[in-house]
């Protein structure tokens, strides 16, 4: 059966989902933050299927989001290696990561500490204003249509209630 493809709703949340497809896509992107590079330790680290790593892989790659690198000619085997793009995905994985242990860790408590070498504590992520720095909050925070909003769709009355102040 073919999903629903998002990538052209205005809405960076769908776009970013259209992407990550599933819940192996982000969880191939932790290993990569975790430092593995190469198919066979994705594949034991997270007991995924070949062909399921595969296909995640593959789309990684297309989206400019890992790099391949051949460290091997005969036969071809390949190192694959965050891109900027990739890299800049930290944030989205540290954001979920800090939800799970607020809202999922359990008694015994989170199961990953983030720490920040730069300054040597341990730390959560926080989200904040990219202008005044203070916490960002969904009570304090509305959405505007941006440049980029199709017309088309911003003539829509429901639309319209949707963006209105």
């Amino acid at each position: 059966m073919r999903r629903t493809s998002f990538a052209n709703w205005p809405c960076s949340i769908a776009r970013t989902m259209d992407l990550l497809g599933d819940a192996w896509t982000p969880l191939v992107l932790r290993e990569a933050f975790y430092g593995i590079r190469r198919f066979d330790d994705f594949q034991e680290s997270l007991g995924i299927a070949r062909n399921t790593l595969t296909d995640r892989l593959r789309r990684l790659v297309d989206e400019g989001l890992l790099e391949k690198q051949a460290y091997q000619h005969v036969p071809v085997r390949y190192d694959y290696v965050l891109t900027e793009k990739g890299r800049d995905f930290y944030g989205v994985l540290a954001a979920m990561n800090r939800w799970g242990d607020r809202w999922l860790a359990g008694e015994k408590g989170v199961p990953v500490v983030l720490h920040h070498d730069r300054c040597g504590h341990d730390t959560q992520p926080e989200i904040v204003c990219g202008a005044c720095k203070e916490p960002l909050r969904a009570e304090e925070t509305s959405n505007r249509m941006g440049p980029g909003y199709p017309a088309a769709l911003a003539e829509r009355p429901d639309v319209q209630r949707r963006f209105a102040e």
